[in-house]
């Protein structure tokens, strides 16, 4: 017999199926001996009291033995000499797509900028040690995207837009823990999710597709309006549908895009530091106790939102128990993100706090993108790409389409020239910066590259700057302690999502002009994090299977 209970128990109970055979058998009334296994369904903590406790869904085997696989199995054939479709992007988004047409009988191509998962590490190391970033490989471009080296949380609130549990089940098929299809807000972690990747990339090989790593798409290959491949860095060419699933940072394609007259349009973002604090203090602010979160909690999290001027000021992808890392993609850039280890164990817990922007905001004259010289260069970067472009076209795509990306640029230019034209990254105590105050000392931090003392509240622009300390008192007021000059905030956090959107057509998923071109996932405005991209993904997949049943593609 399996029985399914919603429990309520203390997080001892909860970490041990002993404890918990003993819970049912004392509460439900089943026979100790009889339960042969128990198995966490969902799990969820409670630390709004004083007293913690963990919620459970649990499934009991009682005089029974566990025949069901933990997760669903996805079946993937194999697609050899079967129609092709280019994948641009390894990221989730472009992954999942690439899984996702082979499950309906497609065979991808799968073009990545960067390196392979594994070797990306030695020039993430090269950004640490030396503050020399590679424009093709760092934390933002390679195979995995952004996510594959800032933490791997799979938490989403986009469960409108698809199978959120497809995804996870997918994610363990290749190798993560069961444990994802539990917990409510489920992790991988930054040192086991390269292994995942991996194995994904191996099944789309042994499928019969195909990946190219340090392959950049240069160009899209339009005919009579109609997307039929793509050009490459290395000369070569790639012909079929394309999904572009190009990442939050691709900012040269979204300039080939404007460059060739293929709509986007801007996207709000949202711009502001990473905030880390000591791991021990957010467990006791988070789980009510002095002692912290003691033997059977997890490191603490925290999710904070309010509005600040007409602004939502909100904390954004929160690492407890980790790192602070460099995150340009690019010269002249800092940029910075969260990521934590599988056990979460640093001494440090972050997270991104930022303030919402939006285009009108550069349109009012509130937030800058630059000086006179540095528009020349843009119109420079503009007619390289496409010389055709009219003086009226390039003022257009400057103060209607890019800026915010422009705006994103300036913002780490700037904290590139606090930082000492290096990858050392301009800090400041948090209780300082709200009373605009210089932090003569700073603490131990797990940014690697280093930091430096820096006024943010003087030279970041007064809208964010404001509305982050009117953000920070209200998160101080409703979590005592955590307005605290022990935090410290790192500058910049600017690639929360991409600055535009590539549009397209809310039925078939193409772009609303060019045929056969699939913008996808977090870099064409569609995604925010791991698993909306993953879904995303095979949304693209499926809506190109579509677009070639009905003859589009041929030729």
């Amino acid at each position: 017999m399996i029985q399914e209970y919603q429990l309520r128990v203390l997080p001892e109970t909860a970490a041990n199926e002993q404890r918990l055979k003993e819970y049912l058998s004392k509460e439900k009334g089943i026979g100790l001996h009889e339960m042969t296994a128990v198995r966490i369904l969902k799990r969820s903590i409670d630390a709004r009291q004083r007293t913690v406790f963990v919620n459970l869904k649990v499934r009991a085997y009682i005089r029974e033995v566990p025949q069901d696989d933990e997760y669903a199995h996805t079946h993937y054939p194999n697609v050899e000499g079967k129609p092709q479709v280019i994948v641009v992007g390894a990221g989730p988004g472009g992954l999942f797509a690439a899984l996702r047409l082979i499950e309906l009988g497609l065979r991808p191509v799968v073009v990545e900028r960067g390196k392979d998962v594994r070797e990306r590490k030695k020039d993430l190391a090269q950004i640490n040690r030396e503050h020399i970033v590679n424009p093709e490989s760092n934390y933002s471009f390679g195979e995995g995207g952004a996510g594959a080296y800032s933490d791997g949380k799979l938490y989403t609130r986009s469960k409108k837009r698809g199978n959120t549990d497809k995804i996870l089940n997918v994610f363990c098929q290749h190798g993560a823990s069961a444990a994802i299809l539990a917990d409510a807000h489920p992790h991988i972690g930054t040192d086991k999710l390269p292994r995942v990747i991996e194995n994904m990339r191996r099944t789309i090989l042994s499928c019969g597709g195909e990946v190219h790593f340090q392959t950049r798409m240069d160009a899209l290959i339009i005919e009579d309006g109609e997307v039929k491949g793509i050009e490459t860095n290395a000369g070569q060419t790639f012909s079929g549908p394309v999904i572009l699933a190009t990442g939050h940072s691709a900012r040269d394609v979204y300039r080939w895009l404007a460059a060739h007259r293929i709509a986007i349009e801007p996207k709000g973002i949202a711009v502001g530091v990473r905030l880390e604090h000591p791991a021990a203090l957010i467990d006791q602010i988070q789980y009510h106790n002095r002692n912290g979160r003691g033997k059977y909690l997890p490191a603490a999290e925290y999710s904070f939102v309010t509005q600040a001027e007409g602004r939502g000021v909100y904390s954004f992808c929160m690492c407890p128990g980790g790192f602070v890392v460099p995150a340009a993609s690019g010269a002249e850039q800092v940029v910075v993100n969260g990521m934590s280890p599988s056990n979460r164990g640093s001494r440090w817990s972050n997270s991104g706090m930022v303030v919402e922007i939006q285009p009108e905001d550069l349109a009012s004259g509130k937030l800058k993108t630059g000086s006179e010289e540095r528009s020349e260069q843009r119109d420079e970067q503009l007619l390289a790409i496409n010389p055709l472009l009219t003086n009226g076209e390039l003022s257009a795509l400057h103060t209607r389409i890019l800026p915010l990306l422009y705006f994103q640029e300036e913002l780490e230019r700037q904290c590139w020239q606090q930082g000492g034209r290096r990858q050392t990254a301009p800090a400041q105590r948090m209780l300082d910066f709200t009373l605009r105050k210089l932090s003569y000392d700073l603490p131990e931090t797990s940014y690697n590259p280093g930091i430096v003392s820096s006024p943010l509240h003087f030279w970041m622009p007064e809208f964010i700057t404001q509305r982050l300390s009117m953000g920070f008192r209200q998160f101080g007021r409703s979590s005592h302690g955590f307005l605290t000059n022990e935090a410290v905030m790192i500058g910049v956090e600017t690639r929360t999502s991409s600055p535009v959107r590539i549009v397209r057509d809310k039925e078939s998923l193409q772009h609303v002009t060019v045929r056969g071109l699939f913008p996808c996932g977090e870099g064409a405005g569609y995604a925010g994090g791991i698993v909306s991209a993953g879904i995303d993904g095979e949304r693209c997949a499926e809506a190109v299977a579509g677009y070639m049943a009905q003859g589009g593609g041929q030729g």
